[in-house]
């Protein structure tokens, strides 16, 4: 139907010389590689976040959001279906981002375009362009932890369990592309790769996602990080699928953390 919009939200992570981690569009992969029949291209770098954040990915605020959505066709009655070409974090963000901009007819297709490649399904080459719609934001501010809130949990002030979505190795401070390695103390692991089944991207079943997330379910709140947000929505919508309805997730996460050399980090499983 027409108020259907499925939504193609890649992003193309790429290592730069100096070992930093660098961002590419993902819009050149979707008009060469092909993408879902009807599929628009959502920019995540720059249209949906915050070009003027201190870190990539900052979240944008309502005016900016609303802005790109409206840009992308999303209007109230619209529902959004989105996607990715890797394990589903991007498409997670995206999901993310509208709801917490208060739009619930939001659902991230599972296994991605990998999945839907395997099952031998129609691809499109080219660019769809979006028919403007006008999207009007509700702030949901509770979908989102700051610093301040995540340093009260750490000093056992609040009661929240954080949730770290980054690799294994670097959880444990073995490997780290940060200045300082390591995890925000009384995390518990929840690498976003994880989080999928290795062979078609698929979310795992319920059982194996209560296994891996155990010693935060039930929480009365639940704070989800990695580096910069994005592996943290995988996390925020596995825990949001096993029906954990406090989730929220620190936007600035171990970018912002780590920068603070007075901010404590524990290293080891």
């Amino acid at each position: 139907g027409e108020d259907l919009l499925v939504v193609d939200a890649s992003v193309v992570p790429f290592t730069s010389p100096d070992g930093r981690p660098g961002y590419l569009s993902g819009h050149e992969q979707y008009i060469a590689d092909g993408h879902l029949p009807g599929a628009v291209f959502a920019d995540l770098i720059e249209g949906f976040s915050d070009p003027d954040g201190e870190y990539p990915f900052t979240r944008p605020d309502a005016a900016r959001f609303a802005e790109a959505a409206s840009a992308l066709g999303v209007q109230d009655g619209t529902t959004v279906v989105v996607y990715d070409r890797v394990v589903g974090q991007w498409a997670a963000r995206l999901w993310w981002l509208f709801r917490a901009f208060g739009h619930d007819r939001v659902a991230v297709l599972d296994g991605g375009l990998a999945k839907w490649r395997s099952e031998d399904r129609a691809v499109e080459l080219g660019h769809v362009e979006p028919a403007p719609a006008v999207f009007a934001p509700r702030e949901r501010p509770e979908l989102w932890a700051d610093k301040a809130e995540v340093e009260a949990v750490v000093r056992g002030e609040r009661e929240a369990a954080l949730v770290c979505a980054i690799p294994a190795k670097e959880f444990t401070g073995e490997a780290s592309p940060r200045a300082r390695a390591g995890h925000i103390p009384g995390s518990s692991s929840a690498p976003a790769a994880t989080l999928v089944d290795r062979e078609s991207n698929a979310v795992l079943e319920a059982d194996a996602l209560q296994e891996r997330f155990a010693p935060a379910l039930g929480a009365p709140r639940i704070i989800s990080y990695c580096a910069g947000g994005i592996a943290a929505a995988s996390a925020a919508l596995a825990l949001t699928l096993l029906g954990e309805r406090s989730v929220a997730i620190y936007d600035g996460s171990l970018n912002e953390w780590t920068a603070d050399p007075g901010a404590p980090l524990e290293t080891g499983a």
